[in-house]
């Protein structure tokens, strides 16, 4: 059982606990590899939230196109951020935006390296 924290010890809150639980059954090896690839893929809360406050000077958008939402980034950016409610929206929920996304990046990471690596993250016995 690998310690997380070793590993990430950037992670916090509910990310935490979800990336705890993915890398409970790799080894030390499989948890190094898994998290030195998630780590270049994963999005720090806080950078979408400067992204996001951009969007009240102008340059609306820039933190969907970062999270892998280009429709909903050229939207943003045509409608001034829907009118600036859609920032002030995801101004309240940017911890929210980078969790999922960071979510997504870490099955994505599981799978790719579950092909490369067969029976990386399954039970032992």
């Amino acid at each position: 059982m690998a310690n997380v924290l070793r590993h990430l010890p950037e992670l916090e809150g509910m990310e935490l606990g979800y990336i705890q639980g993915l890398m409970k059954n790799m080894d030390d090896d499989q948890a190094s590899l898994f998290a030195q690839v998630y780590r270049a893929r994963r999005k720090d809360s806080q950078m979408i939230l400067i992204l996001t406050l951009l969007g009240f000077f102008g340059f609306a958008g820039l933190h969907r196109f970062i999270l892998g939402q280009i429709g909903l980034g050229i939207l943003y950016i045509l409608t001034v951020g829907l009118c600036f409610i859609g920032t002030i929206v995801d101004l309240v929920n940017y911890k929210s935006l980078a969790y999922e996304y960071n979510i997504k990046m870490a099955h994505e990471t599981l799978a790719m390296l579950s092909t490369t690596y067969p029976g990386m993250g399954e039970e032992k016995s």
